[in-house]
């Protein structure tokens, strides 16, 4: 692992964390088994126990799906990683290993439409009660902690908003608070930032998006950064794996418990059709961010066009931050919009080489209109309040040739 460690971040994707089986082969195998048996009652009663490593049941622990994990873990720097079935599986497992009934989430009001309903509806029913901060505002979420808040949550750049939070900043309120900061990179990938280099203790990721990067499979991942000390008396349930587990803590409560307890964990087919994706993980992000900005740059230009959200523009007030966060790349997705929402109707109608469909990090390009879909049942207020309008179109720009993106969308728009 230290050897690896000192390869260039590429390398790592396609050898990291994979060794040559006894068959010899360099692709992981799929393990397509419910279960595993072992030789004696002893055998399985120490790994039940913990005493011994070894496999038991696909919901607990599968062999390709820990490769995958293995793999996550070092991309992002972290001390273990948990594979789930989606994206949202792995915020909700995650959420509710920390907190409580009675606990509160500081969250970015900047987020994804369903970790918002997540917060706002279904944990309510826990007891778990959610707090939304402008993220662009570092005195309000200073201001808005309060003895009950056991987490604060952000996106790496907001989505649909597309507006990018200081994360280092965040980090040192929350740190100095006690709290943990959970970070959901699913919009930039380990490739264009390490969740730890920014400051964060957890960092979450819906392996569907750009980790696959073919649309063909649902995945989530949870990465632990070993960062945060559970010792604090803000988490009493964490006192016997913090002494017990120490830095691997969160990990090993997670594991033990929501994770064997919800059950949502990834198929081995779905796990190896992810660990496959992350090879030419890198290779595709530099497409998805130059085509990104080609076509930030001809839709900010275009008179159609009320405005464009990408901070990859050197217009956007997210530039400055977003190039020393993510190394002067600005990731694949961004919103831009009409003069009505009749008029995104009509342009997405339009369009012939983009489809319209609810995903992003394909290797097709793919558009959708929030308002009418991933928000469609929020009202007005809570659609402004995650930066989402009726003339919004979110684009997800994928490994088209520029060009052909761009004419796509020239001829949509001429027909407005």
């Amino acid at each position: 692992m230290a050897q690896q460690q000192t390869l260039h971040f590429e390398t790592l994707l396609i050898h990291g964390g994979l060794e040559p089986g006894p068959s010899g082969a360099t692709t992981v195998p799929i393990v397509q088994s419910s279960s595993f048996a072992h030789e004696t009652a002893e055998d399985l009663e120490d790994i039940f126990r913990g005493r011994k490593a070894g496999q038991i049941y696909t919901r607990l622990n599968n062999p390709t799906t820990e490769s995958l994990e293995r793999r996550l873990a070092l991309l992002e720097g972290g001390v273990a990683a948990i594979a789930t079935a989606s994206g949202m599986a792995a915020i909700s497992t995650a959420v509710l290993t920390i907190l409580r009934s009675g606990d509160e989430i500081l969250s970015s009001s900047s987020l994804f439409g369903g970790t918002y309903s997540l917060f706002r509806d279904t944990l309510t029913n826990y007891g778990i009660t959610s707090r939304f901060v402008d993220p662009i505002d570092l005195a309000a979420f200073e201001q808005a902690i309060t003895d009950t808040t056991c987490l604060i949550f952000v996106e790496t750049i907001g989505n649909p908003k597309m507006d990018v939070p200081d994360i280092a900043a965040l980090s040192a309120i929350a740190g100095k608070a006690g709290i943990p900061l959970m970070v959901d990179a699913t919009v930039t990938s380990p490739y264009l930032a390490k969740g730890r280099d920014l400051g964060a203790d957890i960092v979450i990721h819906s392996t569907s998006k750009f980790i696959n990067g073919t649309g063909s499979v649902i995945g989530g991942a949870i990465i632990d950064n070993g960062t945060f000390d559970w010792s604090s008396p803000r988490f009493p349930h964490f006192e016997g794996y913090a002494k017990k587990y120490r830095q691997f803590a969160f990990s090993a409560r997670l594991r033990k418990l929501m994770h064997k307890d919800f059950g949502a964990c990834p198929a081995p087919m779905n796990s190896f059709l992810l660990t496959e994706g992350i090879e030419t993980l890198g290779l595709r992000m530099e497409r998805h961010c130059s085509n990104a900005l080609e076509l930030a740059c001809f839709l900010n230009g275009h008179p159609k066009v009320s405005w464009v959200n990408y901070p990859g523009l050197e217009t956007s007030p997210f530039h400055d931050i977003a190039a020393r966060q993510f190394s002067h790349r600005f990731g694949g997705a961004l919103t831009f919009g009409l003069a009505n929402q009749a008029e995104a109707f009509r342009l997405i109608n339009a369009l012939k080489l983009a489809r319209n469909l609810a995903n992003i990090g394909d290797a097709k390009t793919l558009v959708i209109h929030p308002a009418s879909t991933i928000c469609v049942d929020y009202s007005p207020e809570q659609r402004a309040l995650l930066g989402v309008s009726d003339e919004m179109v979110r684009v997800s720009v994928g490994l088209e040739h520029h060009q052909d993106i761009i004419r796509d969308f020239n001829q949509a728009l001429a027909s407005l």
